[in-house]
């Protein structure tokens, strides 16, 4: 008996069939495939400001629409210049409240001269996120901004397309967000601005989290699926690390700011320690009298935000 064995042409073409079949065939909801939860808040409510707007795009990673808020100095629409974008990263609960006040103090110091002209991006990272992409893919928020926010910006405003026109900066998480994601991407950001930082510490034992323990456990199964192991990789101080190389191909300006009667100082310092150690050159400002407010820190930083923000975008007074 003659056993029949498959034509040399047909191999080739079974396998271009099985490549197919992964890449369009049918996909289940599993671990491997994950998908973006779509009940969250990734489009928050209008705030109304003045020269601030909202944008609303369609998101192909989160398969559906997707927010930003952005401030528009009075020279955009007075000129046909491009201008850098100062991308702002709110705190743990979503950040929406702090849009209208930020972008007044930001818009006078632009208008005195004190600020350079600049668009800022206050950007949708959900409550609660550590702005990271989470385990199970159901929060990819990292995603998100890195891949389409940035460009969705840069398409659809006159911006300075490139990382000598972009600062990344944030608050509490947000300055937690902006450490990680600025070290991690030191190619897309000229300045990384972190302000009160936090949770800088690699086991999430800050005092923040002692004083709340149930929003620790929330932002554990919510981030990382209670795998505290996963919380260390995307850690800041893990970005730090990686970014020693990275940084010598694209500098940054980097900054830390805190005010001394905020409670995590101590966590701050060593997270100051750690870029000391690592030999990541950096700034480093401690304010007297200012708890964890981001408007009085900001306002207490004063003319060094100026300073810090044309040295990291290259421009002169």
């Amino acid at each position: 008996m003659t056993l029949l064995r498959p034509r040399p042409l047909l191999l080739p073409l079974l396998h271009l069939l099985l490549v197919w079949l992964l890449v369009f065939g049918p996909r289940g909801h599993s671990a491997a495939q994950p998908f973006a939860d779509q009940t969250l808040p990734w489009v928050t409510p209008t705030v109304l400001a003045p020269q601030v707007t909202q944008r609303i795009f369609e998101s192909a990673t989160v398969g559906g629409p997707v927010s930003y808020h952005l401030y528009l100095p009075k020279v955009y629409t007075q000129t046909s210049e491009r201008l850098p974008v100062l991308y702002w990263l709110h705190g743990t609960e979503g950040g929406t409240a702090g849009i209208a006040p930020l972008s007044r103090f930001i818009g006078e110091a632009i208008e005195s001269g004190r600020f350079p002209p600049m668009i800022v991006v206050f950007v949708n990272g959900l409550p609660r996120r550590l702005w990271a992409d989470s385990k199970d893919g159901a929060s990819p928020v990292e995603t998100v901004f890195i891949r389409e926010v940035i460009p969705d910006v840069d398409r659809h405003y006159r911006t300075i397309a490139a990382r000598e026109g972009r600062i990344i900066e944030g608050f509490s998480m947000g300055g937690y967000g902006a450490a990680r994601l600025g070290l991690k991407h030191p190619q897309l950001f000229a300045g990384i601005s972190i302000l009160a930082g936090g949770p800088l510490d690699m086991e999430f034992q800050g005092p923040r989290a002692v004083r709340n323990p149930r929003l620790r456990e929330q932002i554990l199964r919510e981030v990382c699926g209670g795998d505290l192991s996963y919380f260390q990789s995307i850690s800041p101080w893990v970005a730090a690390e990686s970014a020693v190389t990275s940084l010598r191909t694209h500098p940054a300006v980097i900054r830390q700011a805190i005010g001394e009667r905020d409670d995590m100082i101590k966590l701050t310092r060593r997270f100051r320690d750690h870029l000391d150690r690592l030999r990541i050159d950096h700034e480093y400002i401690e304010l007297p009298g200012i708890e964890h407010d981001p408007l009085a820190l900001i306002k207490g930083l004063g003319a060094a935000s100026g300073l810090f923000y044309r040295k990291a975008l290259g421009l002169r007074r």
